[in-house]
């Protein structure tokens, strides 16, 4: 797990985001780079720059690696530095407060702004690093992708989304980003996979979600990673989050991905709610409805 660097934003100098800025500029180049390289890249004297990469591996906000060089690279401790800085100087959040959840692809913190917040850190790449070039269309196409990279991009694309989206659709409104972190509004509701709805509850919400996913390619745009993991339910309703891998409707492999996205949630739900849900439900059927804007009722797509 990544560590919180909330705390050490107040020791830090800005020769010390010279230098992470520095590295983060020499990264886009190679995945180590080279310490001669660092003052130009940092704009900093070379006695600087030892001073400086001192004290950031003390706060583990860089690494060092011998090869045929000294090489350095951020870890995510330095990068979130870095975006923090940003929303600071940005006058986005005044600080961060207690982590909301912690997953294979991101981390959520509280953040304190004017009003209820959400800070998300994208670290696609860090631990399924080939896994995630396997997946992502933004990666396809780089000879040199960095964990740096992927974790921006899956920012910038779940970002895109949400601005599309919000507020015809039930996504967390989009507050500011950068680098590969989100600003967003703090959502209420439980996870889809850890809810308790009463029975005859499933199918009303199940309708929820899949009118959502209707209006979302309205908009166009497919999630394209639904399941029971980004759906939270509360009173008010539902709201859908986790956007890094959503496509297009245009892109190639869209239907694909809206009937994947509709299969995961029927298989959940006819799971955990089989006497509720129709079984054999027409996947293709509902997908096709929701293309053309019919979608109504899961119960018009199977037999109780």
């Amino acid at each position: 797990m990544v560590r919180n660097v909330a705390g050490d934003m107040a020791e830090l100098d800005p020769e010390d985001f010279y230098l992470l800025s520095g590295v983060e500029q020499g990264m886009r180049f190679s995945e180590w780079v080279r310490r001669d390289k660092i003052p130009e890249y940092a704009n900093l004297t070379r006695e600087e720059v030892d001073y400086r990469i001192d004290r950031c591996l003390d706060r583990e906000l860089i690494e060092r690696k011998t090869i045929q060089y000294e090489g350095y690279q951020l870890t995510f401790e330095g990068y979130d530095a870095l975006a923090l800085r940003t929303f600071s100087e940005r006058e986005t959040i005044d600080g961060v407060g207690s982590p909301l959840g912690f997953g294979k692809e991101g981390d959520v913190y509280e953040a304190q702004s004017f009003k209820p917040l959400a800070l998300k850190y994208h670290r696609e790449g860090y631990t399924n690093f080939r896994e995630v070039n396997r997946e992502r269309e933004y990666t396809a196409d780089r000879d040199h992708v960095s964990w740096l990279y992927t974790a921006r991009k899956a920012a910038e694309r779940e970002y895109e989304a949400m601005e599309a989206l919000y507020p015809d659709v039930s996504v967390p409104r989009p507050v500011d980003h950068n680098r590969h972190a989100i600003v967003m509004d703090k959502f209420d509701g439980v996870e889809l996979a850890r809810a308790k709805l009463d029975p005859e509850q499933a199918i009303g919400v199940l309708d929820l979600v899949l009118r959502e996913l209707l209006t979302a390619y309205d908009l166009g745009w497919i999630h394209a990673d639904m399941s029971e993991h980004n759906v939270a339910v509360a009173e008010s309703g539902v709201t859908i989050f986790d956007w890094p891998q959503a496509v297009p409707v245009d892109h190639e492999n869209a239907r694909e991905f809206l009937e994947r996205d509709v299969e995961n949630l029927l298989r959940y739900f006819g799971r955990k709610y089989p006497h509720e849900v129709p079984r054999d439900a027409d996947i293709e059927g509902i997908a096709d409805a929701i293309v053309d804007g019919s979608f109504t009722t899961i119960r018009a797509f199977g037999e109780e």
